[in-house]
């Protein structure tokens, strides 16, 4: 290979970035030899089908990674966000997996997931600047 340059794209063609994607996805599975993987997405959703929330993520190697948890600001402090939750993790149990990790700022939701059962195995503070971010897994039963 000849040529070969370092090239920056913020606004990357998807086709790019999921070659990227699949080149890290294919190495883990050669690593590891367990090519089961399942992205979840499950949603909050009013009569009309408009979306008010929502648990999207990952599950690879018998654990759920989950990437987002978001409730629209109006419906906040109703229950729904546990109801997405624990309908993710039930998700995840039925395709096998024994864990789930996520990841959550200062500023956003830790107490609330550690009032489901999720403890804070990692911290990176100053991220941002005045705030910390939080890495939090649960074993699921």
């Amino acid at each position: 290979m000849r040529n070969v340059r370092i090239v920056s794209e913020p606004r990357a063609n998807p086709g790019d970035a999921e070659v990227v994607r699949q080149g890290i996805d294919l190495f883990n599975v050669a690593a590891t030899g367990d090519a089961d993987y399942s992205p979840l997405a499950i949603f909050l959703k009013d009569d009309r089908g408009a979306v008010l929330g929502g648990a999207l993520g990952d599950v690879w190697g018998g654990w759920l990674d989950l990437s987002t948890l978001w409730v629209a600001g109006p419906l906040r402090g109703q229950g729904h966000g546990t109801k997405l939750l624990q309908a993710a993790e039930e998700e995840a149990r039925e395709q096998g997996c024994t864990g789930v990790f996520l990841t959550t700022f200062s500023f956003q939701a830790r107490p609330f997931y550690e009032s489901l059962g999720y403890e804070v195995v990692a911290d990176i503070p100053g991220y941002p600047v005045g705030h910390t971010y939080h890495v939090l897994k649960k074993t699921l039963a």
